[in-house]
């Protein structure tokens, strides 16, 4: 694809055919695994974009803040996951309450504190909230153990609070050879939580898992839904995982050849673009192979970031491109990426033909 002579660099360019194209093909393969669908729109932010998975049939969506909850229930998603605990101040517990008034809301727990804290600030509207207690299953951020479930139901009951289920986050399964793992402790940790769960008398309604690298890898005798995020975009990590191929990738960074590094004779040809940490976000695990990748150069390597500018090194001097010349670059992280702007070009075709507000970006509370 060529970038459209209207795009000034930088800019992130979505191919809209590619976008639609992996949204029906993740809620597919999902229906067909019977699972449910609640994908994490922290990865786009985007109101169009959710409203093409929800006609794709996703069930809700997946948010990370009570702000993200605010847009997309205001663009008209009634179904909505906060899938993170939250520490409930008096204003947080006063947008909670209002967004219960037109929507499911569905809110993390993982400790007896964050759940009594929960139920106290919403007070009598408690029972308008959903919760799913978080588990750790192998990523080690937030979640209990899966034998240590039932004192934090028991506790988000007490509050009041709807205890819905389990869900957890296999974010261990972003690093090469890990997927297959990951998805099979998860399972492991949602079928053990939800029989101690049943144990203490509780009902269990939802089991909730998946992340873009293990989402197909998922079995319904564990999960109830999966919530991937990334798969509507792909990016680099997700490429050198081997999760998505190139023809995947419909999330692109227009960018130009502003300058030649200086080559040492013994030493790999550099070039300067313009896109930095401040467009392509600065992610980079420790076993990725650069700060992103060219779309369509896969031996070049981004080698460092600056915040308005990368260094590339090329295979070759002779073939160097030219100043001035325009790239597409895919970022490491799209998620970083899409909340540093505030809008995104929409291409069709090679061709320019809409422009989408990042309308949840900087939602962080």
């Amino acid at each position: 694809m060529t970038i459209p002579e209207e795009i000034d660099t930088p800019d992130i360019m979505i191919d809209v055919d590619i976008l639609d194209r992996n949204i029906r093909r993740m809620a597919s393969a999902v229906r067909a695994r019977g699972l449910g669908l609640r994908p994490h729109a922290k990865t786009h932010k985007v109101p169009e974009i959710a409203a093409r998975q929800i006609a794709a049939g996703a069930s809700g969506l997946t948010v990370a803040t009570i702000g993200e909850a605010e847009v997309f229930a205001a663009a008209g998603v009634d179904n909505l996951f906060i899938a993170y605990p939250l520490w409930i101040s008096p204003q947080k517990a006063e947008r909670l309450k209002h967004l219960s008034q037109t929507a499911q809301i569905t809110v993390g727990v993982d400790s007896v504190e964050g759940a009594t804290n929960l139920g106290s600030g919403l007070g009598s509207a408690a029972g308008s909230i959903s919760v799913l207690v978080e588990l750790d299953s192998g990523h080690h951020r937030s979640g209990v153990h899966p034998e240590s479930v039932a004192p934090v139901a028991e506790a988000a009951a007490r509050a009041g609070l709807k205890v819905a289920g389990v869900f957890t986050f296999p974010g261990h399964s972003y690093a090469p050879g890990m997927p297959v793992e990951a998805a099979g402790q998860e399972q492991q940790a949602l079928n053990q939580a939800s029989e101690v769960l049943k144990a203490a008398g509780f009902e269990v309604t939802c089991r909730s898992g998946g992340s873009t690298p293990t989402a197909m890898l998922t079995g319904n005798s564990a999960a109830t839904e999966v919530r991937p995020g990334v798969y509507v975009f792909g990016d680099a990590q997700q490429l050198e995982l081997e999760r998505c191929a190139v023809d995947d990738i419909a999330l692109t960074v227009a960018a130009t050849v502003v300058s030649h590094h200086a080559t040492p004779a013994d030493g790999p040809a550099r070039f300067i673009i313009d896109s930095g940490s401040k467009v392509l976000g600065s992610d980079r695990p420790a076993w990725a192979s650069g700060f992103g990748r060219l779309m369509d150069h896969p031996d070049a390597r981004i080698t460092a970031l600056s915040e308005h500018h990368a260094t590339v090194e090329w295979p070759g001097p002779d073939t160097m491109p030219a100043i001035g010349h325009r790239l597409r670059v895919i970022p490491n992280h799209v998620c970083l990426a899409m909340n540093l702007v505030d809008d995104v070009a929409v291409i069709r075709g090679g061709e320019l033909v809409d422009r989408w507000a990042v309308a949840a970006r900087g939602k962080n509370r």
